[in-house]
C-alpha cells in the first residue's frame, strides 16, 4: 500500500505568504515555466535575467542535474532512500518520481519551510504502491528535528542519499553551513551519498553573476551566498567524489539531449565510505 504523508507534526502552519517580496522558490518556479509565482517574482526574475542573461539556464541545468544524479543513485548505485532538503515548488521530475520510476520501493522524505511550498505539499505526496513519501516542514538548520522525523520513514541503518540542491547557499555563515552538512552526513551510514549544488563566485563565473546576486540580495529573500569551487568541494570533505567532481551542473554526466550551456551553478555527488 502506498504511503504518502504530510508529517503529522507538519500540519500546515498559519504563515502568511508575502507577495510583495520576491522569493527564491517562486522565482525558480517562474524560470522553469511554472505558474506558482506572483508579479513580484516575475519582475525580479526578469530583472536578474537582464543583468545576467544566462540566469534562466540555471533553473533548467539544476533540474537536469537532479534528474541525472537521482537516476544514477537509484539505477547504478542501488540507493533506495532519499532525504531531499530544500525541495522547492513541485514541478516535473521530482525526486520521488525519478527514484520510483527506477525502483518503485524507494522511500523519499522532502523537507522545506516555505509556506507556498507547504500549500502545494500534497502535490508531492504521491507514491508508487511499493514506496513511500513524506513531507516535513522544517528549516535546514534544524538538523536534529529533521533527522528525528525523517527516521519515521527512512531506515538510518541503510544507505541514504542526502539531496541539497541550491539550498545551502542560503546559509551565509561558512562555519554554520559546513557544520550543518557535516551533522547531516554524520547521521548517515556508510554507502550513503551527498548530492549538492551551489552558486559559484566569479571567477570562474562571469562578473555579471556577482551583480545579479547583489541585486537578488537587495530585493529578494532569502539572501544567498556564492562560494568558490574549492569552497563547494569542502562540503564533500571525507567523501569519495564521483567523477567528474565539482563542475557546472551542465557538465555533470550530461545526457545526449541536454543542451544547457555552462552555468555558474556547480554540482557534485560524493559517497560516504
Amino acid at each position: 500500500m502506498a504511503e504518502s504523508i504530510l508529517d503529522a507534526e507538519s500540519a500546515l502552519p498559519e504563515r502568511k505568504i508575502d507577495t510583495e517580496v520576491a522569493h527564491t522558490a517562486r522565482v525558480w518556479n517562474y524560470w522553469l515555466g511554472g505558474k506558482d509565482n506572483y508579479p513580484v517574482d516575475r519582475e525580479t526574475g526578469d530583472q536578474i535575467a537582464a543583468i545576467h542573461p544566462g540566469t534562466r539556464d540555471y533553473a533548467l541545468a539544476d533540474r537536469q542535474f537532479l534528474g541525472r544524479a537521482i537516476r544514477h543513485l537509484a539505477m547504478d548505485l542501488g540507493i533506495r532512500q532519499f532525504l531531499d532538503i530544500g525541495t522547492g515548488l513541485p514541478t516535473a521530475g521530482n525526486t520521488h518520481e525519478i527514484a520510483q520510476a527506477v525502483a518503485p520501493e524507494s522511500r523519499i522524505v522532502y523537507v522545506d519551510n516555505d509556506p507556498l511550498v507547504l500549500v502545494h505539499a500534497r502535490a508531492l505526496l504521491t507514491s508508487s504502491p511499493e514506496g513511500a513519501t513524506r513531507y516535513i516542514d522544517a528549516d535546514l538548520r534544524d538538523v536534529d528535528e529533521i533527522l528525528a522525523r525523517a527516521a519515521k520513514t527512512l531506515d538510518f541503518d541503510q544507505p541514504i542519499a542526502l539531496v541539497l540542491l541550491g539550498v545551502i547557499i542560503f546559509v551565509n555563515d561558512d562555519d554554520e553551513a559546513y557544520e550543518t552538512v557535516r551533522r547531516l552526513l554524520d547521521a548517515l551510514p556508510s554507502g550513503s551519498h551527498l548530492a549538492l549544488s551551489h552558486t559559484v563566485t566569479s571567477p570562474p563565473a562571469p562578473p555579471d553573476v556577482d551583480d545579479a546576486v547583489a541585486f537578488w540580495n537587495a530585493h529578494g529573500t532569502p539572501k544567498l551566498k556564492q562560494r568558490s569551487p574549492e569552497g563547494i568541494e569542502r562540503f564533500f570533505d571525507g567523501l569519495e567524489l564521483l567523477e567528474p567532481g565539482v563542475v557546472s551542473c551542465s557538465r555533470w554526466r550530461p545526457d545526449a539531449g541536454d543542451k544547457t550551456p555552462d552555468v555558474a551553478m556547480y554540482g557534485a555527488v560524493g559517497r560516504k565510505p
